[in-house]
């Protein structure tokens, strides 16, 4: 710069330097000195449950540690619609997040059916191994589509509900079953072995047995009992079809806009919350049997020879079915050797 001395221009920009970081340091503090972030988060599950009892406890823990900018806003009880209705509105914005079964997610990750395939993860030890060993390749297959998962959580252990006991298969191929969701290949699976399925959103499970549209349905005893279906099929088997999984998980375009500083302490509180829900699982499903039994459920034992039919009728047909076209060989026998099958 002709007859502009560079020593000149070296001193104006450091007598200028302290005035511009002033500058922007002050319309930082401007534009951000309290943000906050509202995580808009819908669940089936309704007021009340312990699923939504803990969700409210991490609207309060995440609150105090982000001292009031990070807020949980919960939409409990379906009134964000059936779990297909709320991940479409997570994926459009509408919600930020949703606690969500892994039934919800076969679409989205079709490996994870495998963890909750029936009758191959059967009781609580076998499930913790799965989700300690399996449940991280689950969940970065769900980051790279798009959603953070925040933690794991149990509904409990899928039972059969009737107006009439079901003691073996045939039982069961009496009964007009709830099916939830429509899904065409597990369908047409139970439907060649001979049973009624009758698909159906999950909120229109309780109107359907008011009317006999439906005489029987799977499901945790916390959730029949939780959402009153048990008062109109009240005989339980006692096998356990499968673990009901749940996944807590909100967008990552949600998640980024909340400073990285905060994630850990976020994700521990929330992981907390699961822990909770799967190690008093067993209790409150004890718990939800006997509140029921004193309303008139009848708990049929299920004999060895009855399950093991159930477990031939898997084996046989839905085994060479599911696997390798539904979810990976690799998956399933991921999660065979967790459970410990040889």
């Amino acid at each position: 710069m002709a007859g502009f001395p560079w020593e000149v221009a070296v001193q104006m920009r450091k007598a200028r330097f302290p005035s511009f970081l002033c500058f922007a340091l002050g319309c930082f503090l401007a534009v951000d000195p309290g943000w906050t972030q509202v995580i808009k988060l819908g669940t089936v599950a309704p007021e009340g449950t312990p699923w939504h009892e803990e969700l409210e406890t991490v609207a309060r823990e995440w609150k105090e540690v982000s001292r009031g900018r990070v807020k949980l806003r919960i939409y409990p009880g379906g009134v964000a619609g059936d779990e297909p209705d709320m991940l479409r509105k997570v994926r459009i914005g509408q919600l930020h997040g949703m606690a969500i079964t892994s039934i919800g997610l076969i679409n989205v990750v079709p490996d994870i059916e495998a963890l909750s395939f029936p009758l191959l993860v059967e009781n609580d030890e076998q499930l913790e191994r799965v989700l300690e060993r399996v449940s991280p390749r689950i969940s970065q297959a769900l980051f790279e589509r798009g959603f953070q998962v925040l933690t794991w959580s149990m509904s409990g252990w899928v039972h059969f509900f009737s107006n009439k006991p079901v003691l073996t298969p045939d039982d069961l191929r009496a009964h007009k079953l709830f099916f939830w969701g429509p899904d065409a290949m597990y369908l047409k699976l139970i439907r060649d072995l001979g049973f009624q399925p009758v698909p159906l959103s999950i909120t229109d499970l309780l109107p359907s047995l008011q009317t006999g549209l439906v005489d029987a349905f799977a499901a945790p005893p916390v959730a029949a009992l939780s959402f009153q279906w048990f008062g109109l099929a009240k005989n339980m088997a006692t096998i356990r079809w499968q673990p009901m999984l749940n996944v807590i998980l909100v967008s990552n375009k949600r998640w980024d806009k909340i400073p990285a500083s905060l994630h850990p302490e976020l994700l521990a509180i929330v992981d907390r919350a699961g822990v909770r829900l799967r190690e008093k699982s067993t209790a409150m499903e004890n718990k939800a049997i006997e509140a029921m039994k004193k309303h008139g459920l009848v708990v049929h034992p299920t004999s060895d020879r009855s399950h093991q039919a159930f477990k031939r009728l898997i084996d046989e047909y839905g085994v060479p079915l599911f696997v390798g076209s539904r979810f990976t060989s690799s998956m399933y026998e991921q999660v065979r050797d967790a459970v410990g099958v040889e």
